[in-house]
Order: structure tokens, then sequence, then C-alpha cells
């Protein structure tokens, strides 16, 4: 399927910036950053609100240090961090230069609408960020958890009035949680052309594998995956294990983690999911993900283990 952008990258993966200035420091980060910019990564996802802004300053800095810029393709969001959590044109416009000055970049390759804002109507943030794209600010926008309906709405306002469409989605979607999006806003999605970078594609850490019975992980992540410990989630697992080991049997190295993204990437419309890292040890089990592909049998035996 071809997007209205292509961010020039060798890895079907998007490096999530969430863990940077939280569960990674700036050390961390940077090492992190470096790996994934050195094995072909050049898609990076961050927002104004993670870490209280220190994600984006994190990546402004290591951006500048590597003199880098122009290999990375930089996508940021906003409405989503207080007071700032609404998509008014004096947001958009605040959060915009913001974001820009932590960044330190004079464009934003891909600016999110972090979630949908009910409160605001579409024309006022349509026209606002269109005005991004028109100064030079911002290269293309995204829509980030939006119903069927309001995606739907917003591409036809959009077409209407000549504004900049969202040309991308984000949406909550992997292996155990894919119903919902594929029966919605992803139908829409693929209808429009809409490249999706899903997130959260590892389940918030459960489809690494690290969660199995009887195994005390401590993790700032551990009381989100709770709900997937159960038989459809050990399910899961089991048949993740038995495709990353029949792929280690021919000689590639590929973890569980590697198998559950490359099933994410291989599904209609996306274009690459997106994980994060808190060191480079986790980082090179997802960078597996570029080295290997799944086939049919593989897809069904994965979806139906998921139900």
């Amino acid at each position: 399927m071809a997007f209205a952008f292509d961010p020039k990258s060798e890895l079907p993966l998007v490096l999530g910036g969430n863990v940077f200035g939280w569960s990674a420091d700036r050390d961390a980060s940077f090492a992190v950053l470096d790996a994934f910019l050195d094995a072909g990564g050049s898609q990076i996802d961050t927002a104004d609100g993670y870490a209280g802004g220190q994600s984006e300053t994190i990546i402004g800095d290591w951006l500048v240090s590597r003199g880098c810029r122009d290999r990375v393709f930089l996508a940021t969001k906003v409405g989503a961090r207080a007071p700032y959590d609404n998509l008014s044109a004096a947001t958009i416009a605040e959060e915009v230069e913001n974001s820009l000055r932590r960044l330190q970049t004079d464009h934003i390759d891909l600016y999110w609408a972090h979630r949908d804002d009910q409160t605001t109507t579409q024309q006022e943030t349509l026209a606002a960020f269109h005005s991004l794209v028109e100064s030079g600010k911002v290269r293309h926008l995204g829509a980030s958890n939006f119903s069927a309906e309001r995606l739907e709405s917003s591409l036809t306002l959009a077409a209407e009035h000549g504004w900049t469409r969202y040309v991308a989605v984000q949406p909550h979607y992997n292996l155990l949680e894919h119903a919902d999006w594929e029966n919605g806003a992803g139908r829409v999605a693929l209808e429009h052309g809409l490249a999706c970078w899903p997130y959260f594609g590892l389940a918030s850490g459960f489809l690494t594998g690290k969660y199995r019975p009887g195994v005390d992980v401590q993790s700032v992540r551990a009381k989100s995956v709770a709900r997937y410990l159960n038989d459809r989630g050990y399910r899961v697992l089991a048949e993740l294990d038995r495709i990353a080991e029949a792929h280690r049997s021919s000689g590639a190295a590929v973890s569980a983690a590697a198998v559950a993204l490359r099933w994410l990437a291989q599904q209609p419309g996306v274009l690459a999911p997106i994980a994060s890292a808190r060191n480079t040890e986790q980082l090179a089990e997802l960078l597996q993900v570029g080295e290997f592909s799944l086939d049919d049998a593989e897809l069904a035996a994965l979806r139906a283990a998921a139900g």
C-alpha cells in the first residue's frame, strides 16, 4: 500500500520515546537512540507530555549532539498534556512552538492529535493544523485514538475546506487488542489509505514473554498487564514461543517480542508498529523484527490463538 509519506526507513519499527526521561535516563536514552539509528531505524515517536516534556528534550539534545536530524523521521503529539489537554487553535499554536524548542528543530515530520477533543470543533482544530503545514513547521498530520465516526468526519471536513488532512493513525492495536480497531476506525483508515503506527504493540510488555505463571516481574508496567494473565494470554505466548523457536531453528535470532511485532507489521495498513526500549538489550530484541517475515500459516495461527 502506498502512503502519503515515506520515512525512508530500513526497519519496519517506530521507536517509542515514552520511556525517555521516565524509566530511561539521559545516558540510557542516548544509547538506545544511537543503536536504533545504527540499525537503520529512522522513525521516532514522542509527545509533548511524555515525562513532562523530558522525552522531547532528550531527543532534541541527541539530535543536535549527533547531527542526525536529516536521518530521522520525527513525530510528536499535542492535546493530552494538562493544561494543554485539548485541540484548540490556541493550544496547537503554543504547543507546537514548545515542542519545536525542546526538540531543537525547525519542523516536525508528523504531528499527532494525541487524542480526540470533542469540546473543540473539528473545524477549529483542522484549520489550526493546516496553518502549521502551510507555515512549514509541520510536514504531515496524524490522528491518535480517534473513533471511526470522528476520523471519518475529520477527513470529510478537510476535503470540503481544502485543509491538510490526517494521513496517519495511531491506535491501541496488538495481538491481544485487535478487534475494536479492525472492526471500527481501522476500516476507515484502510478505506482512505492512512498509514497506521500502532502503539502498545507488545501489550505493555506482556507479549515479550517475560510475564509467565509464577514469575514476579519488577516493572513500571506490571500492573498494566494484569488483564492478560489468563488462559488466552498464555495461549498467545505459547504460539509466539513456538513460532520464534521455529525461526531460531533455521538460524535466525528471533524472540517472542519480535514475532508479536512482526505479526503487527504485516497487518493491512500498518506502516510500522511502535515499541520502546529502556536499554540496548531490550532494543536488540525489537530490532529483530526487520530480520524475518511470517508466512500465511504463522499469521493465521497467531490470530487463532488470540481469538
